[in-house]
C-alpha cells in the first residue's frame, strides 16, 4: 500500500503495541530547529542518565506514538530520562534525512544538558530495527567527530545492510511478519539512489574503521530476516576490540518488543535491556 496508508495503518495498532507505565512528566518538544522529540523523565532528580531513541519501521513507518510504551518502560525501569526522536519518514524524505535529524538531535542534547536535567557523561543511543541503523550510524558520525561522547549504543534487531542472500533472510523469508520482500521495499523508499548505499551513514557495515566506537548492545530475534546481519555486525564490533553483548530471544520474530500487547517476553525484554543500561550507567 502507498507509504501513508501503511503509516496509518502501522500507527493503528495500540493494541498490539500495549500501554506504558505512567510518568510524572512527560512533554513534547521541537530541538535542533526543526526535530519534533517526545521526552520522558522517570523523576524529578538532576543529573539523570538519558537514552536517545529512534524507532523502527523501515525508515517508512512509525512516530512518537508507536513506540511510548516502550520508551515510558525504558524510562521507569532504567531510571533515565528517553528522549524520542520524531525523524523525517521515507520516501518524503530521503537519505541523509532521517540520520541527519537522528544526529541533530543527539547533539543537542548533549550540548543543552541543563534543559533535560542529565548528565551528558551517560548518554546512549539506541533505537530498534530502521533505528537500530540510525542508532549505529549516529555512533559512527559520533566517534568520527570525537563528540557526542557515548557511554553506549543499543541496536534491538537492527537493520545493517542491503544484503539480502544471509542465512536469516533466506529462512526466515516469509511467514514471520517482516519478510525478506518488504525489508526490499524498505530499503528501496529510503535511499534516494544506488550510490547512497555506499555511504557508511546508511549502511554501517561500509565504515571502514569501527575500533573507536562506543560499547553495544544486541537483541536479535530467532525468526528475524534481520537476525543474521545483527549478529554479524556485532562479531564485527567485538573483533575490533568493541565490548559487545548480544542478547538472541530464541522464538521471537521481528519487532516483537514494542509489541508488549501481544508478547508477554516483550516486557521482558524492555526489563532485561533497562537491567543492562542501569549497570552501564552505574560504571
Amino acid at each position: 500500500m502507498p507509504p501513508a496508508e501503511g503509516r496509518e495503518l502501522f500507527a493503528s495498532l495500540k493494541a498490539v503495541f500495549g500501554d506504558g507505565p505512567e510518568l510524572p512528566r512527560v512533554e513534547d518538544r521541537m530541538i535542533a530547529g526543526h526535530v519534533p522529540v517526545r521526552v520522558y523523565w522517570p523523576s524529578e532528580e538532576d543529573y539523570l542518565p538519558v537514552v536517545i531513541y529512534f524507532h523502527g519501521g523501515g525508515w517508512v513507518l512509525g512516530n512518537l506514538d508507536t513506540h511510548d510504551p516502550l520508551c515510558r518502560r525504558l524510562a521507569r525501569e532504567a531510571r533515565c530520562v528517553v528522549v524520542a526522536v520524531d525523524y523525517r519518514l521515507a520516501p518524503d524524505a530521503r537519505f541523509p534525512a532521517a540520520f541527519d535529524d537522528c544526529f541533530a538531535a543527539t547533539a543537542y542534547v548533549a550540548e543543552h544538558a541543563n534543559e533535560f536535567n542529565i548528565d551528558p557523561s551517560r548518554l546512549a543511543v539506541a533505537g530498534d530495527s530502521a533505528g537500530g541503523n540510525l542508532a549505529a550510524t549516529v555512533a559512527i558520525r559520533a566517534a568520527e567527530l570525537g563528540s557526542p561522547t557515548m557511554c553506549s549504543q543499543v541496536l534491538i534487531y537492527p537493520v545493517v545492510a542491503p544484503e539480502f542472500e544471509t542465512e536469516s533472510y533466506l529462512a526466515h523469508a516469509e511467514g514471520f511478519g517482516l519478510s525478506r520482500k518488504t525489508m526490499m521495499w524498505f530499503w528501496e523508499q529510503y535511499l534516494a539512489n544506488e550510490s547512497d548505499a555506499a555511504s557508511h551513514y546508511a549502511v554501517p557495515s561500509r565504515a571502514a574503521s569501527l575500533h573507536q566506537l562506543p560499547p553495544a548492545h544486541f537483541v536479535t530475534a530467532e525468526y528475524d530476516v534481520l537476525r543474521s546481519e545483527g549478529e554479524s555486525y556485532a562479531a564485527r564490533l567485538q573483533a575490533a576490540g568493541v565490548p559487545t553483548t548480544i542478547r538472541r530471544y530464541d522464538g521471537m520474530i521481528h519487532g516483537f518488543m514494542h509489541c508488549g500487547g501481544v508478547f508477554d517476553v516483550a516486557h521482558e525484554a524492555a526489563s532485561e535491556l533497562a537491567d543492562h543500561l542501569r549497570q552501564v550507567f552505574a560504571q
